[in-house]
């Protein structure tokens, strides 16, 4: 096959076709500042006009002090350099996920592809098939989650100049629909605390039913952050449960790592101080063998261990089952929380603020539906008052 050799149109370069049928454009970047000699690279495609199209974008990007240098690395080796280098500043939990979503999810499909060659379609059909995996397809939460971290590192790589764009912008996740709240009403309130009445679980439901607390911030409260003669809660922590480390249980910041002060109901308050003294009594049961891991700690089992988040979970799940309220999830005492507060007239950057959300536009997109419930009940009150006084 006879070669083919045209200059480009403005001189920037040389497009040539190659044996194979092939096509070369080679282009000039600059120089090398020790030899003085030009620094020049090479691009190929299927047809002239492709090759073409490429080397006039060069020509510009160099033109306009915009061209960046492909880079040799693979995706797979630039997401280790960014676990290691660049994630410092999460919580451990948080790096754990992302390492396991790298390892188990994104090198699988796509470690091998050069950084500079990634593309958004094949960002894209790794979600798509890991949506419609035959044995095991993922959620579109999951899919959202694993998206976020091959982001956060395509960003980084941007910032660097490995890359000129990150192509996961473009990408379409899998549309998924929130998991359902079940806020309890006030009679299922009534019963749920029937149903764990005499558990050794009673108390640490009751009270989070009462405060809207994560689980992981429940379970982590020490006695050193109440305040009895404020009437205060300090949240400053939680005690996260770390699956991929032998199911370990730590201390870790809290979530948004953001710490608040609850004033909670004195009701409440009452409740932790019967619940210090029953502490002390099983302390003094048992003696020397009560366990001090996590000194502190408000709530645990009779000899001073941590409870397990599972098994409080299975608690409020079978109390919600006695009760005819199936599927009942531990979270959903914590939106029963923040319905009743809402309903009970608390502003919105109030609720925020208790229940840690970031912002207050979250707590109201979260609750959209019961805030709307409050602003008609509020129409209704001043239909009644505007009949009441007459002469409208």
């Amino acid at each position: 096959m006879s070669r083919k050799l045209t200059r480009n149109a403005h001189g920037s370069g040389t497009i040539r076709q190659r044996k194979d049928g092939t096509w070369e454009a080679r282009y000039t970047v600059g120089r090398d500042p020790g030899t003085g000699k030009q620094v020049q690279r090479s691009l190929y495609g299927k047809t002239q006009k492709e090759v073409r199209q490429r080397l006039q974008q060069i020509s510009v990007d160099l033109e306009n002090g915009a061209y960046t240098e492909p880079s040799k690395m693979k995706l797979g080796a630039w997401l280790d350099i960014w676990l290691k280098d660049f994630t410092g500043n999460v919580a451990e939990h948080t790096h754990v996920t992302y390492e396991t979503q790298v390892r188990v999810h994104i090198k699988p499909f796509l470690g091998a592809i050069k950084l500079s060659d990634l593309k958004p379609h094949q960002i894209q059909g790794m979600y798509n098939s890991l949506a419609r995996d035959a044995e095991k397809p993922l959620s579109p939460k999951t899919i959202k989650n694993i998206n976020g971290v091959l982001h956060r590192a395509l960003d980084q790589a941007v910032s660097l100049g490995y890359i000129k764009a990150n192509p996961c912008h473009g990408i379409i996740l899998p549309r998924g629909e929130s998991p359902e709240m079940h806020p309890l009403t006030e009679s299922e309130i009534v019963s749920f605390l029937e149903a764990i009445k005499g558990s050794p679980y009673q108390m640490i439901l009751t009270i989070d039913l009462f405060t809207g607390l994560r689980q992981s911030e429940i379970m982590g409260l020490t006695w050193d952050r109440i305040d009895f003669k404020a009437g205060t809660i300090l949240i400053d922590r939680q005690l996260l449960h770390e699956k991929k480390k032998g199911g370990i249980y730590k201390f870790g910041p809290p979530k948004n790592r953001r710490s608040r002060t609850l004033t909670p109901a004195k009701k409440v308050m009452e409740l932790l101080q019967a619940q210090k003294k029953q502490q002390a009594q099983d302390r003094l049961l048992v003696g020397s063998m009560w366990d001090d891991t996590f000194p502190g700690l408000v709530f645990t089992n009779q000899f001073g261990r941590n409870l397990s988040n599972t098994t409080l979970s299975h608690t409020v799940t079978r109390a919600g089952e006695k009760i005819g309220v199936p599927g009942l999830r531990f979270h959903d005492l914590r939106h029963t929380y923040a319905v009743a507060a809402i309903r009970a007239g608390d502003d919105i950057k109030s609720v925020q603020y208790n229940l840690g959300h970031a912002t207050a536009s979250f707590t109201l997109d979260k609750y959209a539906h019961y805030t709307s419930d409050m602003r008609r009940d509020s129409s209704a009150r001043m239909d009644a008052f505007m009949a009441s006084i007459g002469g409208l």
